[in-house]
Order: structure tokens, then C-alpha cells, then sequence
């Protein structure tokens, strides 16, 4: 994995703030990651991966996709309705945490066969 562009991240969690170094975009290239932080993730150079949200870390972020991957939330399901999403290689995803739920704010459509 490579990290691009290192940045330090204020998340509000009710009445505090969390700092964080983070890196502003990540290169993923593992079968399993979870989100640091990022504002944007690139997947690339493997066969499969599998992304969790972590809403501890991230409130907004963007995912493409350049294998196929499944993106799973850290807690409750995507847009109230699904466990996980499958994502076809070119895909693009922009993810947003609120009121407990991560929601799809935008998307390229979702490469399907």
C-alpha cells in the first residue's frame, strides 16, 4: 500500500474532536483494508479486495475501484438497505457516514456484467 499526500484530519464525534495524521489519498493494493482516514482510495494490482468503512476515522470518502471489490460498512448497512456492495473493476464511489449509516452520494453507475 502507498500513501500519498500526508494530512492532519479533525473528526467530530458529538461534543469532541478526534485529530489524526492521515494521508489524503491511499493506493490499496491488499485484499482486506480499512479506511484511515482518507479522503480518497484507489484499489489496484490485485485480484479482489475487501474495504470496511470505519466511521471513527472517515466521514466522507471517495472509493475507485480498478479490480473488483466488496465495501462493507463498520455499522448498520449502505443506504439503510445493503450489508455490503460489489463493485466491478472501473467503478467509482463516493461514501458519506451520517446518522449511523454510510450512504452512496455518488456513483458512476456501478459497472455491472
Amino acid at each position: 500500500m502507498k500513501h500519498l499526500k500526508p494530512v492532519r484530519k479533525t473528526i467530530s464525534k458529538g461534543n469532541r474532536a478526534v485529530f489524526m495524521d492521515t494521508h489524503e489519498v491511499s493506493i490499496v493494493d491488499q485484499n482486506n483494508y480499512r479506511t484511515n482516514g482518507e479522503e480518497l482510495i484507489i484499489v489496484k494490482n490485485i485480484d479482489f479486495c475487501e474495504i470496511i468503512l470505519d466511521s471513527e476515522r472517515n466521514h466522507n470518502i471517495i472509493i475507485k475501484t480498478l479490480t473488483n471489490c466488496v465495501i462493507k460498512p463498520d455499522l448498520n448497512k449502505i443506504d439503510e438497505d445493503w450489508d455490503e456492495i460489489e463493485l466491478k473493476r472501473g467503478s467509482c464511489v463516493q461514501f458519506h457516514f451520517a446518522d449511523n449509516t454510510w450512504y452512496i452520494l455518488s456513483s458512476d453507475g456501478i459497472k455491472m456484467d
